[in-house]
């Protein structure tokens, strides 16, 4: 399942991830990206088209294996796009001032994804998580995958 739409995938027991889901929907500049939880059929269906069975894992898992990812997942053009990277990427599809976010792809990679894995291992503390993905209602049903 290859789409031409660009996805976030996203972690979908995450509180900070589905509020950052809903600030993404709220101030996008149209209606083009799709989004689906890491947890999904979709999702896995998705990767599984896109990298190999281990990446797409890894992906889902998490790093360590543990099952809480610990990447937001941009797919754009066919091509998988993680960590502080995908953030980026995504930010261009928002409107001004948030699209600006979009400079710091000039700070070196290892520095924007130190501090991102930094906040991903401690977003569950901060922000808490959720047994299940909640569902989105009838009016953004479509812009999610399954």
């Amino acid at each position: 399942m290859i789409t031409s739409d660009p996805v976030l995938l996203f972690d979908g027991t995450c509180n900070f991830c589905d509020a950052a889901v809903h600030f993404v929907l709220d101030h996008e500049r149209d209606s083009s990206l799709l989004f689906a939880a890491l947890q999904s059929e979709d999702a896995r269906n998705l990767l599984g088209c896109l990298c190999t069975p281990h990446q797409a894992k890894q992906l889902c898992a998490g790093a360590t294996g543990s099952g809480d990812p610990d990447t937001l997942v941009f797919v754009e053009g066919g091509r998988i796009y993680t960590h502080s990277t995908g953030a980026i990427r995504l930010a261009r599809y928002l409107r001004w001032p948030w699209r600006g976010a979009a400079v710091f792809i000039v700070v070196p990679r290892y520095i924007r994804d130190g501090i991102y894995r930094w906040f991903a291992r401690n977003r569950y503390r901060w922000f808490g998580q959720t047994a299940a993905c909640r569902v989105p209602d009838d009016a953004l049903r479509s812009r999610f995958l399954k």
